[in-house]
């Protein structure tokens, strides 16, 4: 298609009021400069790391660098040029294998634990795919039909969707990886905690109600946030604020670690197996508590909202603190309203929700179906978003999950209470 030709008027209302794109321009301009500018934002994140930071994985959980990098680059290979641009080779044949993470539908994957055993290709080499891909995808959008390029808009969001949760990963992983250092090096040296937005202490009251919860209307949004149905609220209390550091070292001065009865069975072992005397990355020196940061070790800051928590030690928290963590329909009754300080951009916040499909759930068709609802056991819902998200990519819907005991993510939480 000419890149002049303006965009149909249902490829407009398809992407009119997605963060993402821009309001103006071809369909293939805006669809190119959408992908264009997630793609520089993850190469952004990865130009402080050496070749040698990008390979490091520290624990399981975790995947180097560069294997984000080229897993985000599979996906663009795998699901929108393999499918929909005839004549397109890939640009390797062992890629496919390499870099699939949980797809089943789309074929055999390397052990997710094993991802730093991967040498080869090299940091460089990489790039060169990436750039490969990104070459190819955007001859893609100039060369397709308007009307293809409006049946793939969801495909799209959904791929810049994808890299961004990576994007946030890339951080998150190189943060664990760099606190194993001893020499606690630095990701960014002039990094800074946020600052809080917070400007009321207290409590805002939800009185009982029908409301409804889950994504309505246009815009991006994975499955799992659909379908919206009504559901119970209130009454209950929820916290402006979330709990700083303050309020954790006075939980940890007043024993929290050591008593059994704040905690869930599963929780105490955890702790007592693992150690646990305080949030992640923190370490007692003789000044005081630190913390290791983007920015490297640096004290901790009492005002500061608690990171690196997991549910288990939220929970042991709301526990010893007379209240409770919220459900996730509460902090999403409360957000919507507007009523929550640093509901987004700080921490992510633990609710005391089990990750469950919402009444009448459908995951997507196809491998991209498998990219929520295959892990909805076990796990526990985190809402808002962190410094770490990027900031397009939130939303008062989003749901958030990991299992109870995770705590290398940047997790936070704020309280609830019932005695209305």
């Amino acid at each position: 298609m000419s890149v002049t030709k303006p965009a149909s008027a249902a490829a407009v209302t398809a992407i009119s009021n997605l963060p993402l794109f821009s309001s103006s321009g071809t369909l293939a301009c805006r669809l190119t400069e959408a992908f264009l500018a997630v793609r520089g934002e993850t190469e952004r994140r990865a130009e402080p790391l050496s070749p040698e930071d990008q390979m490091v994985q520290s624990m399981p959980d975790a995947s180097p660098a560069k294997w984000h990098r080229a897993h985000t680059t599979w996906f663009w290979e795998q699901f929108l040029l393999g499918q929909h641009s005839p004549g397109y080779m890939p640009f390797h044949p062992d890629y496919t294998f390499l870099f699939n993470s949980y797809y089943v539908s789309a074929g055999p994957r390397y052990a997710r634990a094993q991802r730093g055993h991967i040498t080869r290709p090299g940091a460089e080499e990489i790039t060169a795919y990436r750039r490969h891909v990104d070459a190819a995808v955007v001859k893609f959008f100039h060369d397709a039909n308007d009307k293809m390029l409006t049946q793939l808009v969801p495909l799209v969001e959904a791929g810049l969707n994808h890299e961004q949760q990576h994007q946030e990963l890339m951080l998150t992983d190189i943060l664990h990886a760099f606190a194993q250092n001893p020499a606690s090096p630095a990701y960014n040296a002039s990094w800074r905690f946020p600052a809080s937005v917070a400007d009321a202490a207290g409590w805002i009251t939800l009185n009982e109600g029908i409301h409804t919860v889950g994504h309505q209307g246009g815009g991006f949004h994975f499955d799992n946030e659909k379908p919206a149905h009504r559901a119970l609220v209130g009454p209950v209390k929820l916290a402006r604020n979330l709990v700083t550091n303050a309020d954790w070292l006075a939980f940890m001065d007043d024993g929290g670690y050591r008593t059994a009865t704040l905690w869930l069975m599963d929780g105490f072992a955890a702790a007592t197996e693992e150690e646990w005397e305080a949030p992640g990355y923190w370490h007692k020196t003789g000044g005081g508590w630190q913390a290791m940061t983007l920015g490297g070790l640096r004290p901790v800051d009492p005002d500061a909202p608690v990171c690196h928590v997991s549910y288990y030690e939220a929970d042991a928290f709301a526990r010893w603190s007379g209240k409770h963590l919220p459900t996730e329909m509460e902090w999403e009754v409360a957000a919507r309203a507007g009523q929550l300080d640093d509901a987004f951009g700080l921490v992510w916040q633990w609710t005391r929700s089990s990750y469950a499909p919402y009444p009448g759930y459908r995951a997507d068709r196809g491998a991209l179906g498998e990219y929520n609802g295959k892990f909805m056991v076990n796990q526990f819902v985190l809402r808002g978003s962190s410094l770490a998200t990027p900031k397009e990519h939130s939303r008062v819907t989003y749901r958030n999950f990991f299992y109870p005991h995770h705590r290398w993510q940047f997790t936070g939480l704020r309280l609830a209470d019932y005695d209305t």
